[in-house]
């Protein structure tokens, strides 16, 4: 198995629903690729260091995830790449 760490950070101007959708789409994409979902955080609100696509702030999420293979992690890069709602991503593969 793979660990895998996982940190996505939505935008802030959006609403609730339309933040918890996107959400729910990522974390889909994890367990319809046989992906388990060992923790998930959402971390609140928090300032961004630099300004990232017009936003200052942003809400944070983590996961970790352990996969057979790397599918999940492609597809779950790819969603964060074309969903707008997500302004940065970050992937770490946590095994030693």
């Amino acid at each position: 198995m793979k660990k895998y760490e996982i940190m996505f950070i939505v935008r802030p101007d959006i609403d609730e629903n339309t933040r918890n959708e996107s959400v729910k789409t990522l974390e889909k994409s994890l367990t319809s690729n046989k992906a388990t979902i060992t923790l998930s955080k959402e971390l609140g609100q928090k300032e961004l260091a630099y300004e990232i696509k017009k936003c200052k702030s942003g809400f944070y999420y983590l996961y970790n995830i352990e996969s057979n293979d790397d599918a999940a992690v492609k597809e779950f890069d790819r969603l964060a790449r074309i969903d707008e709602n997500v302004i940065r991503h970050l992937v770490l593969n946590i095994e030693k």
